[in-house]
């Protein structure tokens, strides 16, 4: 008996961010609104209405507000929201198929390989489910490989939002592996070759250039000219299309190379103090990350510059620190990143951003043995452990390191005065229900 051939879903939030503000606030149904990036900056989250006012992600706040004024509602990023809610919409789409690919925080691969039934009944009731346990709407899309079922959710959501784009059956679920060849075909000559994914804006415009303008054109192109004449991962871009399975669901994502926390400040900051407070937190986030996926660092580096787009002296700098040893442990990463800012420090500039990042990581079995001369290493494993349940169980910062500075509040922390409540994750922040 041959192996049966590969078939995938992808299941995404509809303007996830958005949908998960109007779970609680249902007074923001039907109006435009849209969700800003760190320091209420630009759009990165958009309602439909907001999209239908011509609103581009990446819009900077300031303009959207000269040229809407009041038209449109803004709020600032609650991710601590969007992460509960992100758990709460994946738990309930894992149940589509046998195994899942978590591939963003509003997105997830279902492999649907060798599942009877109607596939299509069986996503509009997954969707359903979703939708009247959690309150997001989501898109499904069903293909023969991630490729073409990420371009079947870009159908299921575009014809939803703009009927007449795509057949209105596609609408919410699409099952191109179901479709004819004929009808495959104009789905594929209807949608632009840049709203392909892997193919981007860059590579779609130089694509339209030389002819290429739909998806149907670049799954007809031969994919070794693809590869002599662009690359190996457009090349495969091609073959998906094509219905060729190039990409294997990852029911674990791949270890980080690197792991960075920056952040712009809310307003700029000049004072040494204040910058090894921020480096402190930086490290200290970037630690918890690292022990996540069972990592050590073997370098830190750390940066800080001021705004090209302000005036005044520049500055930007950084500066890697090499660790005695491969780490996790959270006191000598902030000791590392508050040595090296310090290094890099010189009064006079207004900085507007800084960072930490975690270099050259490896796995944590892998050990360097040496005469230990600092407290056993597993005791630092165990008190990061300790940290880390207990920052899990009552909230991030619950303990932290004294040079991160006292109070949640800090002068130097990003704007973000739009925010709603933490309705799910903070017991002062959960609604009640009058009678």
């Amino acid at each position: 008996m041959g192996r049966l051939p590969p078939l995938f879903a992808l299941v995404d939030g509809n303007n996830f961010y958005v949908s998960c503000e109007r779970v609680f606030r249902p007074d923001l149904r039907g109006i435009p609104v849209v969700v800003l990036s760190n320091n209420d900056g630009c759009a990165v989250a958009r309602s439909n209405e907001a999209k239908a006012l011509g609103i581009k992600m990446g819009a900077p706040w300031f303009k959207i507000r000269e040229l809407l004024g009041d038209q449109v509602v803004a709020l600032s990023s609650n991710y601590a929201l969007y992460a509960d809610m992100s758990d709460r919409m994946m738990t309930l789409a894992a149940g589509l198929g046998p195994a899942q690919e978590i591939y963003s925080i509003d997105e997830s691969f279902i492999d649907l390989t060798g599942v009877p039934g109607d596939l299509v009944d069986r996503a509009r009731r997954t969707r359903e489910r979703i939708l009247t346990w959690t309150g997001l709407p989501t898109g499904i899309g069903i293909g023969r490989t991630k490729t073409l079922a990420k371009l079947a959710n870009h159908v299921a959501k575009t014809a939803e939002r703009k009927p007449g784009s795509y057949p209105a059956d596609l609408a919410q679920v699409c099952n191109l592996a179901a479709l004819p060849a004929s009808d495959l075909d104009a789905v594929l000559a209807a949608t632009a070759v840049g709203d392909i994914w892997g193919v981007g804006r860059r590579i779609g415009a130089k694509l339209v250039e030389g002819g290429i303008l739909t998806a149907l054109d670049l799954a007809r192109m031969d994919p070794a000219v693809i590869r002599n004449g662009w690359s190996v991962v457009l090349e495969r871009t091609v073959r998906e299309l094509q219905g060729i399975s190039c990409v294997d669901l990852e029911d674990l994502p791949p270890a980080k190379k690197e792991i960075a926390c920056t952040r712009s400040f809310g307003r700029p900051v000049s004072e040494l103090p204040e910058l090894i407070e921020a480096v402190s937190t930086h490290a200290s986030r970037a630690a918890e990350k690292l022990r996540m996926q069972a990592g050590h660092a073997c370098k830190v580096l750390v940066f800080a510059h001021t705004s090209p787009h302000r005036p005044g002296p520049s500055f930007s700098r950084s500066m890697v620190v090499p660790l005695r040893r491969p780490t996790s442990h959270t006191p000598l990463l902030v000791e590392a990143a508050v040595r090296g800012i310090t290094r890099i420090y010189e009064p006079g500039y207004q900085l507007i951003k800084c960072g930490v990042m975690l270099l050259e990581l490896q796995p944590a079995s892998r050990v360097q043995h040496e005469l230990d001369l600092d407290e056993p290493g597993e005791d630092k494993a165990r008190l990061m452990t300790a940290l880390d349940t207990l920052n899990d169980r009552y909230g991030r910062g619950t303990l932290k390191m004294a040079s991160t500075g006292a109070g949640p509040k800090k002068a130097w922390g990003m704007k973000h005065e739009r925010r709603t409540p933490e309705y799910t994750t903070r017991w002062a922040d959960v609604p009640t229900a009058r009678a």
